[in-house]
């Protein structure tokens, strides 16, 4: 099941107090990223991020979800309506995030 835009125009509102988050569409769902960094994405209307560090102990609760067959697992983000608590996630995980690779 693809994800919606409004999902997607949902989650990037409750991250507009962040500066340089973008995305990109992918077979129908979307990969978000945060100061040029994957940070996680929408699948199946659910915000996923990965599993590093900072997430985990940001999270220490959340439970791992495949975003699709085959792909390795991330955290839910289940606090999607709570602005503060995703913006200071994505603040936590930047520095464990890997340089995106230039194609």
């Amino acid at each position: 099941m693809a994800s919606s835009e409004d999902y997607l125009r949902f989650v990037l509102e409750q991250l507009s107090d962040l500066a340089e988050i973008t995305y990109r569409p992918m077979m129908g769902e979307y990969i978000i990223y945060y100061r040029g960094k994957i940070i996680g994405g929408i699948y199946d209307n659910r915000l996923l991020v990965k599993p590093v560090k900072a997430a985990i102990d940001y999270i220490p609760e959340a439970v791992y979800e495949l975003p699709y067959e085959g792909a390795k697992k991330m955290l839910l983000v289940r606090e999607i309506e709570n602005k503060d608590f995703l913006t200071g996630l994505f603040k936590a995980m930047y520095d464990d995030l890997p340089v995106s690779k230039k194609k």
